[in-house]
């Protein structure tokens, strides 16, 4: 048996549909015993043998998804690139995990072929390892993989350091999805929207899996397009997203109860979905969106019910098979609900290490198997999870704890404000100052000086900001998350000779 493959691609009814692309044609579950064969063999032909990395750096496709089922079931470990990766980055990726292919688009394989064995697959489907595959035989005899064998390693974004390799087995990638096909009540009859990037766990790991682990068909396209996906509603179930899909959804004047009468489901996640969001949605569709929290090294942790409350700016409990506490950073004492500390987890779903990194991994979990996220959090009387930051965004100024989520859902309030993003930047007197970007999307926003105002009486002196900085966006990740990193590195002179 493998698992991961098997569980994949033997939920759906061999007629049924699994993916239909932009043109309207099907690949059913039926396909995919030949189509993942031909790939499987073509990887075999080009030298990857079972435990071999193959690292694929192609825009979104079918052919992508197929050549990711097609490693799993050689019994390599496929690893996904973000696109936007330039060479010089590509060439760290490559270099610490030794993958046995590269997998490219065409324009760029002369470059990447310096790094290692290539294949090229481009947007369309098509390329060397595309003609390969269809040159190869249909039949290909399933590598056998145990839960604790590799399926994938994904690389952190490297915010902190180094890019880190996560490595996740067959076991994490199934038990994730088979409690969120449970959680969210997937079945075969879902239709998912999905416009998500697969180079990332969001797409790939949760969006993928959980439809294919339930029997359910995707409607498939390259990115993201509010218009379409309007369109694509009344013929379609869930749709998963990260905050971006909901802002721009709610620019359609045809996003009405109506034109989403036929969805079960709105899943939110990768970056936290602003409560004035939620709320602009429910009040717009009747639909409330179901928000949750994971990360790269553990799939999902705790997610909103699908039946009972989905509390806007919460992630809602731990999952049925995850345990999740909050302890003090320095000593790992668990506190009491309510208290802010560092978020652990254990259970199914937290990843087997990091490549080739034994003391990093050792660093990162305490006894018992508790892993530490980074995430900074608390969990209220209810059970639900709040995240307040990561705690590399701990700000301490002048020896004070300060958690940018507190000061940021106070200026988040304040009239013209779009959002808004809280940092510390290095001072002199203070080690770290409290400073506040503000994004008001272009338009007439508030002053510094209302902002302070506005502030004066509702957070500690400590906690105010001593600058507020005003842009039209915040800048993004691919994934919609806010670069703090960037704005901290932006703005490092602020205070200098302050």
């Amino acid at each position: 048996m493998n698992l991961l493959y098997d569980t994949l691609t033997g939920a759906g009814a061999a007629e049924a549909p699994f993916l239909e692309r932009p043109d309207g044609s099907v690949i059913r579950y039926g396909d995919l015993e030949a189509l993942t064969a031909h790939w499987a063999n073509a990887l075999a032909a080009l030298g990857v043998l079972p435990g071999d990395r193959v690292a694929v750096q192609v825009e979104k496709s079918p052919e992508n998804l197929i050549l990711y089922l097609a490693t799993v079931r050689t019994g390599a470990v496929f690893l996904p690139l973000n696109t936007a990766y330039t060479l010089a980055e590509l060439e760290y990726f490559i270099g610490d995990a030794e993958p046995a292919l590269i997998v490219s688009d065409p324009a760029v394989e002369a470059g990447v072929a310096k790094l290692g064995r290539t294949a090229t697959l481009d947007a369309a489907g098509q390329g060397s390892l595309a003609d390969l595959a269809a040159k190869s035989s249909g039949a290909f005899e399933t590598v056998e993989r145990r839960p604790e064998d590799l399926a994938a390693i994904c690389y952190t974004s490297g915010t902190t350091g180094r890019s880190k390799g996560a490595m996740l087995t067959h076991g994490n990638l199934t038990a994730n999805a088979g409690t969120l096909v449970d959680l969210w009540r997937f079945t075969a009859d879902d239709v998912l929207i999905h416009a998500l990037p697969i180079y990332h766990v969001h797409g790939l790991f949760v969006a993928t899996n959980v439809v294919m682990a339930a029997g359910a068909s995707m409607i498939f396209r390259a990115k993201f397009d509010a218009a379409e996906a309007l369109s694509l509603m009344s013929r379609a179930s869930v749709l998963m997203g990260v905050p971006t899909f909901y802002t721009r959804l709610l620019d359609q004047p045809g996003l009405t109860p109506q034109a989403t009468a036929g969805m079960r489901l709105f899943i939110s996640g990768s970056a936290p979905l602003l409560a004035e969001t939620h709320r602009a949605f429910e009040a717009r569709t009747g639909h409330q969106v179901l928000e949750r929290y994971g990360m790269t090294e553990t799939g999902m942790n705790t997610s909103n019910p699908y039946e009972g409350a989905r509390v806007a700016g919460t992630v809602g409990p731990p999952l049925p098979d995850v345990e999740l506490r909050v302890t003090d950073p320095e000593t790992g004492a668990a506190l009491a609900d309510g208290e802010i500390g560092m978020i652990e987890v254990r259970g199914p779903n937290v990843f087997a290490g990091y490549w080739r990194m034994p003391e990093k991994t050792a660093a990162e979990f305490r006894p018992g198997g508790w892993f530490i996220t980074g995430d900074l959090g608390k969990v209220d009387e209810a059970g639900y999870v709040h995240i307040v930051g990561r705690g590399k965004d701990l700000i301490i100024s002048g020896g004070l704890n300060v958690y940018p989520k507190e000061v940021e859902g106070e200026i988040d309030a304040l009239p013209g404000v779009l959002e808004c993003a809280v940092v510390g930047l290095p001072h002199p007197d203070l080690g770290e100052a409290v400073t506040a970007v503000v994004a008001t999307g272009g338009g007439p926003g508030p002053t510094e000086e209302a902002v302070l105002a506005a502030l004066k009486d509702r957070l500690a002196r400590f906690k105010q900001p001593k600058r507020v900085l005003f842009v039209d966006d915040l800048p993004r990740n691919a994934m919609g998350k806010v670069q703090k990193a960037l704005l901290r590195q932006t703005h490092a002179d602020l205070y200098r000779g302050s």
